[in-house]
Parts: structure tokens; sequence; C-alpha cells
């Protein structure tokens, strides 16, 4: 396993469905920037999702720009 400190951007991409609090609900900054994607989007805002899922939305949605 790497030492965090040694290589501090080794473990900076995780994904979303092993986050530890990814099944907590979203933040207001997640729920805020994915309304606005959304809205640029012409994509359905979809409230209630966990923090995990709108990370992964999140980043379908920058793909789509």
């Amino acid at each position: 396993m790497d030492n965090p400190k040694e290589n501090p951007t080794g473990n900076a991409i995780k994904d979303p469905e092993d986050w530890v609090t990814g099944d907590e609900p979203m933040t207001g900054a997640q729920a805020s920037y994915l309304k606005t994607l959304c809205e640029q989007n012409g994509e359905e805002y979809e409230d209630g999702l966990t923090k995990a899922e709108a990370s992964e939305r999140i980043e379908a949605l920058q793909g789509a720009e």
C-alpha cells in the first residue's frame, strides 16, 4: 500500500462505490453543482441522491458538456 505522505496523489482518485461515506446524503455543494449541470444539459435534477450517486452523476454530466 502506498504511503500517502510519500505519494500524496496516489490515493486521490477513489471509486465512489468504495467511499466510506458514499451512502450518506449528497452535500449541499454537490446538490448545487449537480442542479447547475442538469440545467446546462437540459437534464432533470434528481434530489435525494447519496454522495457517491451524486459524484457519478456529476462526472457523467461533465462529460456531456
